[in-house]
C-alpha cells in the first residue's frame, strides 16, 4: 500500500516495517528509537524486540523468552533500553544488543496495593515498586520515572543506578492522583508529564513530585512525548478500544483514537485519527505508544488484540505500527 498523505502535514505508512518472511507481531505495545534513529519496536510476538533503521530495514531482534508481556520501551541518550514488563511487575535496562545490566522489581511479585486484577478499580491502596507498571522516562540528570499503573496508582523517581528516591500518588482523580498513570515524559526543564489515562488528563509535576498543573480533555491519554522542538505528542486511546468492563462512552461521538501535538503555549498545532475508519493508513484503533525521531517522522504503536480487536471490533488484519513522515515545513 502506498503511504497516504494528510492534512495532520504527515505522511502515514503502515507497511513500513520490513519484517523477515514469516515474522510478525500480535500486536505492538512500545515504539522508540536511538541516536541513530534506529527503532525498536516492543512487541507481543514470537520476537519482542524487533529494531529497524529508519526506512523500515530490519536489523536485528531479541529478548526472546525474556518477558511476560511486554508494554513500554525507552531509550536513553547513551542508548541505553529500558523496558516496562506489566504482568512480570519489572523494568530491565539493556544495551542496544540486549545484554542485561539490571532490573528493577522483582520477577512475578507485585507491591501490595490491594489490587486483585490488572483492573485500576480493584486497587485499594498506594503501594511500593511495582504492581503493573506502564513506562519509563528519563530526566535531563539521568534520574528514571516509573509510571506504575494498572495495579497501583504512583510515580516512582530512581537514580540513574536503580535506587528508589521517591514515590508519589495514591488513587482519585484529585490533583496528584491517579486512574491509570500510564505513560510518562520528562520535558527539557525537569518537569515531569504524566498521562493519567482514566482520568483523562494529562498531570505536570515538579521533580520532587509536586503537582504544578493538569491538561483535562484528553482522550485517555496512553502515552506522551516530545519532539526536537518541544511540541508534545499525544497518544489518545480514546473511548472505543479498550474499554473496561460496565463503562461507557461519555458521548455517542466521542473520539476513538487519535493523535494530537501542543506546541509550547499549550496551543494544538496537529491532529489526526479519531477511529472513524480504524483500519485505514493515518487513522487508529488503539494508539499506545509514540516517539519522535530527529527529524520530525511520528511513530505509533497500537495494542489492537487486547483492546477489543480480539473480540471482532476491528479486522485481523488492522495495524498494529505506522510511521508518520513529517511533510517538509508543516509543523
Amino acid at each position: 500500500m502506498n503511504p497516504e498523505h494528510s492534512e495532520s502535514g504527515y505522511e502515514a505508512n503502515e507497511h513500513w516495517a520490513k519484517l523477515p518472511p514469516g515474522w510478525s507481531w500480535t500486536e505492538v505495545a512500545g515504539v522508540a528509537n536511538d541516536s541513530q534513529d534506529c527503532v525498536f519496536v516492543f512487541n507481543r510476538g514470537e520476537h519482542p524486540v524487533i529494531v529497524f533503521d529508519r526506512d523500515g530495514n530490519f536489523l536485528r531482534s531479541w529478548g526472546e523468552g525474556v518477558f511476560a508481556r511486554p508494554h513500554g520501551i525507552t531509550i536513553g541518550p547513551d542508548d541505553a533500553v529500558y523496558c516496562t514488563d506489566d504482568l512480570d511487575h519489572t523494568v530491565r535496562k539493556f544495551t542496544p544488543a540486549g545484554h542485561l545490566l539490571w532490573t528493577l522489581g522483582t520477577s512475578g511479585q507485585p507491591s501490595d496495593t490491594g489490587a486483585t486484577s490488572i483492573d485500576f478499580r480493584t486497587i485499594r491502596h498506594a503501594g511500593l515498586p511495582f504492581h503493573f507498571p506502564t513506562n519509563v522516562a528519563l530526566s535531563p540528570n539521568g534520574e528514571i520515572y516509573v509510571s506504575d499503573g494498572y495495579g497501583n496508582a504512583r510515580v516512582h523517581k530512581f537514580s540513574a543506578d536503580g535506587k528508589l528516591l521517591l514515590s508519589w500518588g495514591e488513587p482519585g482523580s484529585g490533583p496528584g492522583q491517579f486512574r491509570v498513570p500510564h505513560g510518562i515524559a520528562v520535558d527539557r526543564h525537569g518537569t515531569v508529564f504524566v498521562a493519567d489515562r482514566e482520568n483523562c488528563r494529562i498531570q505536570l509535576f515538579s521533580p520532587n513530585g509536586e503537582f504544578q498543573d493538569e491538561w483535562n480533555g484528553i482522550a485517555r491519554p496512553c502515552q506522551v512525548a516530545f519532539d526536537p522542538a518541544g511540541n508534545l505528542f499525544v497518544a489518545e486511546l480514546g473511548y472505543r478500544a479498550g474499554m473496561w468492563p460496565g463503562t461507557s462512552r461519555p458521548s455517542p461521538n466521542a473520539t476513538g483514537g487519535r493523535v494530537r501535538a501542543f506546541g509550547l503555549s499549550r496551543e494544538m498545532v496537529t491532529c489526526w485519527g479519531g477511529g472513524d475508519n480504524p483500519t485505514a493508513p493515518g487513522d487508529f484503533f488503539a494508539p499506545h505508544d509514540i516517539c519522535i525521531d530527529s527529524h520530525g517522522d511520528v511513530y505509533v504503536a497500537e495494542v489492537v488484540m487486547s483492546a477489543g480487536g480480539n473480540r471482532g471490533l476491528v479486522s485481523p488484519g488492522c495495524h498494529s505500527l505506522q510511521k508518520f513522515r513529517l511533510q517538509k515545513g508543516d509543523l
